[in-house]
């Protein structure tokens, strides 16, 4: 197998709704330029966490304009308002204690399995690389739909796996290769899976004698700006940094991933991102408000100078 075009998808929860967004408008570059849609035009997809779910949906035949409305109409469901969360904390105080994680995973379980059914990792139309983690054995878990031992894996369970975010979800049980896991985000691993891809393309691929061969679209989910004061940061215990060193956790990897894979690549590597006004960075804020200013942001977006003349220029490599 060769990998020289590779299309690598962020984590980000409800703002998965802005990385469908930019591959529609990926996708429309394309065909004004008479070419076939993105399966087409790509040897890898790689994704974490909410990007897991949309490079499977992906693979499996949706359309980005068709991941969108699913994240549209499912938000509430995968993210519950609070009087589901009170009702399941409720139902979880004495099985998982009184700190037990926002969501207990039922609506996104329920979500991932009427997208995917029993499709296996296996049937994917276009070779797959998710991210996860290991509590169990400490250890990265990296899917890959081309691997054998990984071929029969439900497809679900891999997006499962890889959205668990600490504090949000419950961790998922797995086994993979005749071990048992304990999974959590794909996120805490690698936000931005761009790294992962491109070593798999030189693992893979003996004749591509380095990185600059190749051509590499990372697609963002917008990117968090809002600050964390020197008081806070100098203060706080565990308590306070419990959900906030996730936020940290991830942008600090998607950076750094961004940073080698610029390098590595260069001219081959192109980057959909944008700054998030502040409010408009929560992982799990579903509110109609929310998502028309994430809506509002991706379109803003699509429409600059600067972002058509990229996407251009993007299509005429791949």
């Amino acid at each position: 197998m060769k990998i020289r075009r590779i299309l690598s998808l962020d984590g980000g929860g409800i703002r998965g709704l802005v990385s469908s967004l930019w591959l529609s408008g990926v996708e429309d570059a394309m065909k004004q330029a008479g070419k076939p849609g993105l399966l087409k035009h790509f040897d890898l997809m790689a994704g974490s966490s909410t990007g897991a779910l949309v490079a499977c949906g992906l693979a499996v035949g949706r359309s980005p304009d068709q991941l969108a409305a699913l994240y549209r109409a499912q938000r509430h469901t995968i993210f519950p308002g609070m009087t589901g969360r009170l009702w399941s904390r409720a139902s979880r105080l004495l099985s998982d204690g009184p700190s037990a994680p926002r969501y207990d995973g039922k609506g996104l379980e329920k979500v991932l399995k009427k997208v995917f059914g029993d499709t296996t990792l296996g049937q994917a139309r276009i070779p797959l690389l998710i991210t996860s983690y290991d509590t169990l054995n400490r250890t990265p878990v990296v899917f890959k739909s081309f691997k054998p031992a990984h071929a029969a894996l439900p497809m679900w369970e891999v997006c499962r796996a890889s959205t668990a975010a600490p504090t949000y979800f419950p961790a998922h049980g797995m086994t993979v290769e005749g071990y048992k896991c304990s999974l959590i985000d794909g996120g805490i691993v690698a936000n931005n899976p761009t790294a992962c891809a491109i070593a798999e393309a030189m693992r893979k691929d003996r004749a591509l004698d380095r990185a600059h061969d190749l051509v590499v679209l990372s697609i963002g989910t917008g990117e968090r700006n809002r600050p964390i004061p020197l008081k806070d940061a100098r203060e706080w215990g565990a308590l306070e940094w419990a959900s906030p060193i996730i936020d940290v956790l991830f942008d600090g990897n998607t950076d750094s991933v961004d940073y080698i894979a610029r390098h590595l690549v260069g001219d081959g590597y192109y980057r959909m991102q944008a700054e998030l006004t502040p409010g408009l960075d929560d992982l799990d804020d579903v509110s109609d408000t929310n998502v028309a200013g994430l809506e509002s942001m991706a379109r803003t977006y699509l429409l600059q100078a600067s972002t058509r003349r990229m996407l251009r220029e993007l299509v005429g490599k791949l």
